[in-house]
């Protein structure tokens, strides 16, 4: 159960790095509800997450998928550059993320 906490908190916090670039410094009410809902929520399921995950990989794996997710939702959304090298280090984040769940004890 604690992974599935994981991965919701690590896509809400694509969420809120996505409404936090789309609220224009946040003067736009929607997204910055947006930003804020979607951080509330991330940072209590990190919480509760890593009761049953250890802390550290928890918050890698976290980190990871925002970083992942917020990559590829600004190449997506954003037309930010979609290079080789630049999609080899997301597959290699990704990969370490994988790893860490491999290897943790829970």
């Amino acid at each position: 159960m604690g992974w599935l906490l994981l991965l919701a908190a690590g896509l809400f916090e694509v969420g809120f790095t996505t409404c936090m670039r789309m609220s224009d410094g946040f003067r736009h009410i929607g997204w910055t509800s947006g930003f804020l809902a979607s951080a509330t929520l991330s940072f209590i399921l990190l919480e509760r997450a890593q009761r049953s995950i250890p802390l550290g990989t928890a918050y890698a794996v976290w980190v990871g998928i925002g970083a992942a997710g917020t990559a590829l939702v600004g190449m997506w959304l954003f037309r930010e550059p979609v290079e080789t090298m630049r999609l080899i280090l997301l597959a290699v984040l990704v990969g370490a993320i994988i790893g860490l769940k491999l290897v943790s004890p829970v």
